[in-house]
């Protein structure tokens, strides 16, 4: 008679186990990673239906009993697609009202091409945030940005810090940029548009003036393809060469003692030696007052150990103490004061002598023309 073994307990309940384990880990969604490493924010996309992460439910089912649900057609799938991950590009409420002007709908079919034009010497975050107000108009935004050559600039706004080519790299190096367009012209006309598929130009809305016209960008205002953006407040270029204008002698010598030479500054001779003299003059007047101050300290110091140790024959340490504190407080005071007053003095000497250059330098240009007035 055969015999065969009898399963343990022990071993049909570790196979019970294993289905079970089987069932709950084989249905999680297919494709949905789980880690939030990356990112603190969930990593399922809240906008495809099914995949909501608050309202997912883990079917435990075998998957030969779940409803097999009909097939997308290639087209369904696509149009499901675009709907899905094709936010739909509109203007905000209300602009139009807000600027006084028409502004045409955007496309829906392709990316919205943006252009934005300037000089953008001394490129700074100002230019940055405009051009980032532009890219960031619509969910999809091709833009183009036009930098002015040396030529056009310097005919119609002056001089500029930086050359032509070192504003384009500047520009092209900008994150939100996607294309530059060198000597790029001064106003836009339609054949510029067309050439480009320009739908909008991005500037703020304030009138530019130039010679031909009371607002460069009327033209495309009139055809409700401008865009307006908004300016930064406290950062141009005007403020940065104001600021360099204002401290013109701290920078003249800041460049001479990094080795830049007087010719290379364009600076005569005797300016050269007055802002090494005064410089020098500085520099002693800076030395004498630190080794003072440190001699002052030394004997205040030394002083203090004597009256405390004088003090302390009778008990008295706490009350010279205090009245040491009290001392060095309003003799801290007296050295703010006095240094505040002769700083100030200093700076009047300066803006004197300055004037007093000034003045010489106006009277020996106007002698030769006195003795050739003579002749």
């Amino acid at each position: 008679m055969g015999s065969f073994a009898v399963p343990s307990s022990a071993s049909s309940a570790s196979k019970i186990k294993r289905k079970r384990h089987l069932s709950e880990t084989s249905f999680e969604p297919n494709g949905q990673p789980t880690s939030r490493d990356a990112s603190d924010e969930d990593n399922t996309d809240s906008s495809v239906p099914g995949n909501n992460s608050d309202t997912v439910m883990v079917n435990s089912s075998p998957a030969s009993k779940r409803p097999r649900q009909r097939g997308l057609t290639s087209e369904e799938d696509e149009s499901m697609s675009v709907s899905v991950s094709m936010p739909v590009a509109e203007l905000p409420a209300g602009l139009e009202e807000q600027y006084g002007f028409k502004i045409n709908p955007p496309p829906l079919d392709r990316p919205v091409r943006i252009y934005c034009d300037g000089i953008y010497d001394l490129f700074h975050f100002g230019h940055a945030k405009a051009l980032e107000q532009a890219k960031k108009a619509f969910p999809d935004v091709y833009l183009l940005v036009g930098v002015c050559s040396d030529k056009e600039t310097h005919k119609r706004k002056g001089k500029t810090v930086m050359t032509d080519n070192e504003r384009y790299e500047a520009v092209r190096h900008c994150k939100w940029v996607d294309e530059v367009v060198t000597d790029a012209p001064w106003i836009v006309d339609q054949d510029f548009l067309d050439c480009h598929k320009i739908d909008y130009v991005a500037h703020d809305a304030e009138p530019y003036q130039s010679r031909e016209s009371g607002d460069v960008y009327a033209f495309v205002k009139d055809q409700g393809r401008f865009l307006p953006t908004e300016r930064t407040e406290g950062i141009s270029t005007s403020d940065l060469i104001t600021r360099i204008v204002r401290d013109y002698d701290a920078y003249l010598r800041r460049n001479l003692e990094r080795g830049v030479s007087a010719k290379e500054l364009n600076i005569s001779f005797l300016k050269e030696r007055k802002i090494k003299t005064k410089k020098s003059i500085e520099d002693f007047r800076d030395h004498i007052k630190a080794t003072l101050h440190d001699t002052m300290t030394l004997w205040e110091d030394k002083s203090h150990d004597f009256i405390r140790g004088f003090g302390s024959l009778f008990g008295a340490e706490d009350v010279v103490d205090k009245f040491w504190k009290l001392r060095n407080k309003r003799g801290r005071i007296t050295m703010d004061s006095a240094s505040t007053s002769r700083t100030n003095s200093r700076a009047q000497s300066e803006d004197r002598d300055m004037a007093g250059l000034e003045a010489s330098e106006d009277t020996d240009m106007e002698v030769p023309k006195k003795n050739k007035e003579c002749v």
